[in-house]
């Protein structure tokens, strides 16, 4: 047998009995560690206290970190509410700022005939302003949307001739006020003698005359049953075109 084989067992040997050695130092350092602790109540406890405050401060931890949670998810929520809230109170707002446009402010109207021409074309879109004789009366020459005496359902588009207490006459075709002559340059045509149910009209108070520009095709308060259009009866002033029916484009052209 070599040399070599002789040795093995020996340094296998030593090794067993450093592990050995090793074990039984570890064992009576525990044991010592244990009867220091039973003998010292502070160490103990303070061994103890720590533990707990380990166990409180992660517990602490967590519910720190769950209340954190909680309350970034509110105020996302919150959040979330107050944009949507904000988008709502616009729209509203804009729904009634229209309403408000549309009934009180302003009157869109459609002129379905061409007894307004060359003034007013047919199919012309036009916007009337609803306030404008709330502190004011109409005009001679305003443009005014009301409602047609014969038919109040049906609203008409005309242009004021006769004010309240004057006398209206047509003479050879012209129109005159009080016997004066009426000077109108946006009639389509001379007007026919033969236009007029009578020759004179005398305007109540509170009310007015009215007549279209194609005087020669419009059925105006020349051949109503009900002559006259009280000023309660008129709902707008006729103060933009936005769209022209003849040449059917968008254009705005005042009056």
């Amino acid at each position: 047998m070599s040399d070599n084989e002789n040795k093995k067992p020996e340094v296998m040997d030593a090794k067993a009995k450093y592990e050995q050695l090793r074990k039984e130092k570890a064992l009576k350092k525990a044991q010592k560690a244990q009867k220091k602790s039973e003998k010292d109540p502070d160490l103990r406890s303070e061994t103890t206290d720590k533990k707990d405050n380990i166990e409180k401060n992660d517990k602490s931890d967590k519910k720190e970190q769950k209340e954190q949670t909680q309350k970034n998810e509110t105020t996302k929520r919150a959040s979330t509410a107050r944009v949507i809230f904000s988008y709502v109170r616009i729209a509203i707002i804009a729904v009634a700022a229209a309403l408000v446009l549309m009934f009180i402010v302003i009157m869109n109207a459609r002129v379905p005939t061409g007894s307004m021409k060359d003034t007013i074309n047919e199919n012309d879109r036009l916007i009337g302003l609803r306030l404008a004789y709330v502190f004011g009366e109409p005009q001679r020459g305003d443009i005014v949307i009301f409602k047609y005496p014969d038919d109040e359902s049906t609203k008409y588009v005309k242009r004021v001739i006769g004010l309240p207490g004057e006398t209206v006459s047509f003479k050879s075709g012209d129109v005159y006020i009080n016997g004066e002559l009426l000077d109108e340059p946006y009639l389509r045509e001379p007007h026919s003698t033969n236009a007029v149910k009578q020759s004179e009209y005398v305007v109540p108070e509170n009310s007015y005359f009215m007549l279209g520009d194609n005087r020669n095709n419009s059925k105006d308060a020349r051949w109503w049953n009900n002559t006259w259009v009280t000023k309660d009866k008129i709902l707008a002033k006729v103060v933009l075109r936005y769209f022209n029916g003849e040449t059917g484009s968008v254009g705005f052209s005042g009056f």
